[in-house]
């Protein structure tokens, strides 16, 4: 079983300049070797390997226009054009959308180190052609502060490790083959409603209450919406005919922006962690979620921004792959499945429950509940339907 690590890098001004570099060319082959499929495609010619865009995007290497790319690893180029045939014959296949050409404004910084090559401490990692000389003074240039001392494994092999940049800081993932440790589970079935006035309501009444409606929250995007208004007005100030000029202020403006992006996507990611994690360590033997509907939830545009910050698909996920190494079984309840409109008690179904009325009042028994904690607990006894 795979298991992934994702550690922030310290590079200093060099190593930064190299990352960009790396980066740039790792988007140039992909876009090169997008834009050779297209052209065969549109030509009605037969679909180009990868072996022999490889052996195409060599000959071009040792030219003398492009004499430039020979101070990059090799490996990088080699593993974009990989990339980019992956995804233009995952799309014939109808597994993804159409590929797009990478673009240096939209972000697209990201590139492959060699499993072989890369070398791994508890507090620096070692890439790949990184410095350009072989003396021993300069080779120190490859060496990369960690920000967290021992969060990856050591001597271990490493799988697909890439280096990303997310506008403000560089990363540096990997995945460690690794075997899950078998615990000893209960007999407890957890049934987990999902919502927008609380994130999750457990069916033994534990709730764990929307994490956007604090303070810090509010705070934070309090001064998110100053900043976009700011950038929007020195946009508009420096506006020079049709086109909009970037000035050195807007940049940093921006900057400012992105880490307050960050900060509040940092939280909600954190939050959901911490749930998700405390859940798993309750070791049930059985996790009961049920199949939202986010994408018709999200043409609510009452709705749309709160469901949008609540995470739903990301709160299902790392319930999914921490319950796959805990030999938890999830079983996904049934899309249509009346969970809130069941009454505990009789079974009785209320067709016409509004989403306003948050206790729920059964009309035959007289049972009074509240909505969410009953979808819950109906959840934590569902039985599939085979």
């Amino acid at each position: 079983m795979l298991k992934s690590f994702k550690v922030m890098l310290v590079p200093n001004k060099r190593q930064r300049t190299r990352l960009f570099q790396f980066a740039g060319t790792a988007r140039f082959a992909y876009n090169w070797a997008l834009r050779k499929e297209i052209d065969a495609y549109e030509a009605n010619e037969e679909f180009i390997s990868n072996n022999d865009l490889r052996k195409e995007f060599t000959v071009l290497r040792n030219s003398a226009e492009y004499q430039w790319l020979k101070t990059i690893s090799n490996n990088v180029p080699k593993q974009a054009i990989k990339d980019c045939v992956d995804a233009y014959l995952n799309f014939f296949k109808g597994l993804t959308e159409r590929p797009r050409f990478k673009s240096k404004r939209r972000g697209d910084f990201s590139f492959y180190q060699d499993t072989d090559k890369i070398r791994i401490t508890a507090t620096h990692v070692k890439l790949e052609a990184i410095a350009t000389s072989k003396k021993r003074n300069k080779q120190k240039l490859n060496w990369f502060r960690l920000t967290e001392v021992g969060r990856i494994p050591v001597g271990v092999k490493y799988k697909e490790p890439r280096i990303t940049f997310d506008g403000l800081n560089w990363w540096l993932s990997v995945a460690v083959e690794f075997e899950p440790e078998k615990s000893e589970l209960s007999d407890e079935v957890i049934g987990i409603d999902l919502g927008i006035k609380s994130l999750a309501v457990c069916s033994d009444g534990t709730t764990y209450p929307n994490i956007n409606k604090t303070k810090t929250i509010r705070r934070l995007k309090k001064k998110q919406r100053r900043l976009q208004r700011s950038v929007s007005r020195k946009y508009i100030m420096n506006k020079k005919g049709e086109r909009y000029s970037k000035t050195r202020n807007i940049i940093k403006s921006e900057k400012k922006l992105l880490r307050v992006h960050h900060r509040l996507a940092n939280i909600r990611q954190n939050y959901r962690h911490q749930i998700t994690s405390g859940l798993i360590k309750r070791e049930p033997s059985v996790i009961v979620l049920e199949d939202l509907n986010v994408k018709g939830m999200m043409k609510n545009r009452h709705l749309a921004k709160a469901v949008q910050e609540q995470g739903f698909y990301e709160f299902r996920r790392q319930i999914e792959y921490k319950a796959s190494w805990a030999g938890i079984t999830v079983i996904i309840a049934d899309r249509y499945y009346p969970s809130s409109k069941t009454c505990i008690a009789c079974g009785h179904v209320k067709k016409n429950l509004r989403l306003s009325e948050r206790i729920y009042h059964c009309e035959e028994c007289g049972n009074e509940i509240d909505r969410d904690l009953q979808a819950a607990i109906n959840l934590a006894n569902y039985v599939p339907v085979r």
